[in-house]
């Protein structure tokens, strides 16, 4: 068969999927069918649509359109898809050295892996040399971390870890290709993720995290070397932090021991707002956290025209002057919508009157020539930011703390540090509060990895950060339950605390301009 030209080997009754998610062809669903995310155009001895494939692909589409993860090679056949834009991926800061001495001799690197994206920096004794990254290979196996633990468990683990470890060593090279030294010379990694991540990334079996209790049967903090993960510098030592719970991961223990978190004087939240939704409150020295599953809707996925955020999504939305007006990364035409852009939509919706509080799109918003929201995706947004909201609602009841009493909200992460403040305000994504109290912290994970590659001596403020963190579980909790359902509502005419005017509920149609990001 052959895939845009080139030549390539199938086995009869292979899935176009199993075949193109190792030329990277992302399956958000993880080949169910259920997003369509997968489509090609492909024709020859093919398997005939099925009803999944019929349903997903509508009558006014282009002849030959096909998605991967349901159509089955039968013979000779050619197939054509459209490869991604690289995304942008939010690096860390440049970070210091401390008063212990660097883990690395020669040279180190700091690897943070997410669920969506792969991000790294190499230093030196002179310091930084060099960032880059990724994004995570193992998109092909499912947008989400349950995806990818399920097809861990049906036997895929080792395809999973080859994954991510190659995209890893890649990065790698890259690093090193940019400073001119040799991969190989890395005599030291601190790598950094969340615990379903990490157990992914070193081959566990990760049935422990699959089902209730949700108990982790290993929260790393321990030394492994490259040569167990398959890194082009195979003699390199290479750190975990330490994990605190099943789904509160390093990622969090790194973002706290960089912000200062544990050390805080007043009341602070941090929250790192993706897939899952990592939440720590310290409240007098004493620090509880939870996690809570929003699902992939803000990094793209799972909407009818969500993507990730690269070149043609649009990622920013205002409403000016009774219409909406977008930005598109890259300045060329919408392809999508991304994270940011959706929370802004949403907004601009709800300040028009086109959208009201429980959730009612009056009719599907276009945002852009081929780009719009629908009702089924306004639920999604819906579940989505009710996750957060009722997790920070949930940690503060327990303390007995009022959004007033909080001296910050700290949000870390990609996606954070694209929002419009004011926008995930105003929908009740984030609290209703002043917006001044809201500090964004970039990759704060990689940042904290950084500064424990950077000083060794920062290992033991990490381990004592992940040993003072309870975990809270929301799982039977009432509160968070109640909270969930409000938290599904969008506030009433409300933006940052102040009372929006009623907008003219008689607007008959959204008028859309575009204008270059």
């Amino acid at each position: 068969m052959t895939v845009n030209g080139r030549i390539l080997r199938a086995a009869k009754g292979t899935t176009l999927g199993e075949l193109l998610k190792k030329e990277g062809l992302a399956m958000p669903c993880a080949g169910t069918g259920r997003c369509g995310k997968c489509r090609v155009r492909a024709e020859g001895m093919l398997s005939e649509p099925d009803a999944v494939e019929r349903q997903k692909i509508s009558a006014q589409e282009p002849g030959n359109i096909r998605l991967a993860c349901r159509t089955v090679i039968l013979g000779p056949c050619q197939v054509e898809w459209e490869t991604e834009k690289n995304m942008e991926i939010r690096l860390g800061g440049r970070a210091s050295f401390g008063k212990g001495e660097p883990l690395f001799d020669r040279l180190g690197a700091a690897v943070d892996v997410g669920t969506t994206t792969l991000a790294a920096q190499l230093y030196g004794k002179s310091g930084l040399l060099a960032q880059a990254g990724l994004e995570n290979p193992q998109k092909a196996y499912g947008a989400d971390v349950i995806s990818r633990v399920e097809r861990s468990l049906a036997g895929e683990g080792e395809a999973l870890k080859k994954a991510v470890c190659g995209g890893i060593g890649t990065l790698l090279e890259e690093l090193a290709a940019r400073a001119g030294v040799s991969a190989e010379q890395i005599d030291t990694l601190v790598i950094t993720g969340n615990t379903s991540m990490l157990y992914l990334l070193t081959g566990r079996n990760p049935e422990c995290l699959s089902h209730a209790p949700f108990q982790a049967d290993w929260l790393a903090g321990e030394w492994t070397d490259g040569k167990a993960l398959m890194l082009p510098c195979p003699d390199a030592e290479v750190y975990f932090p330490p994990c605190i719970s099943a789904f509160v991961g390093a990622d969090i223990t790194c973002a706290m021991l960089h912000t200062g978190l544990g050390d805080a004087a007043e009341p602070e939240l941090l929250t790192d707002i993706g897939t899952n939704g990592e939440i720590v409150l310290n409240q007098g020295g004493e620090l509880f956290c939870c996690s809570t599953a929003a699902g992939p809707a803000f990094e793209g996925a799972g909407l009818s025209c969500g993507m990730p955020g690269k070149e043609g999504a649009i990622c920013r939305v205002e409403w000016k002057d009774g219409r909406l007006e977008t930005s598109v990364i890259g300045g060329g035409p919408a392809k999508g919508i991304c994270g940011s852009g959706v929370v802004d939509a949403v907004s601009c919706l709800l300040q028009s009157g086109w959208l009201d509080e429980t959730g009612f799109l009056e009719e599907n918003a276009v945002l852009a020539e081929g780009v719009e929201l629908l009702q089924e995706d306004i639920r999604k947004i819906q579940l989505a930011k009710g996750a957060i909201s009722a997790g920070i609602r949930t940690m503060l009841h327990r303390a007995d703390l009022p959004v007033e009493g909080l001296a910050k909200v700290l949000v870390a992460g990609g996606f954070g540090s694209s929002l419009n403040m004011k926008n995930a305000i105003s929908i009740g994504l984030l609290p209703d509060m002043d917006v001044e109290r809201v500090v964004i912290c970039g990759n704060a994970a990689l940042n904290g990895a950084a500064d424990l590659l950077l000083d060794g001596s920062r290992r033991k403020a990490a381990e004592k950060l992940a040993r003072r963190t309870v975990t809270v579980s929301l799982a039977a909790d009432e509160y968070f339950k109640n909270s969930y359902m409000e938290g599904m509502l969008f506030p009433e005419f409300i933006v940052c605390g102040v009372d929006m005017p009623e907008p003219a509920r008689k607007v008959q149609s959204l008028e859309v301009e575009a204008s270059p990001s």
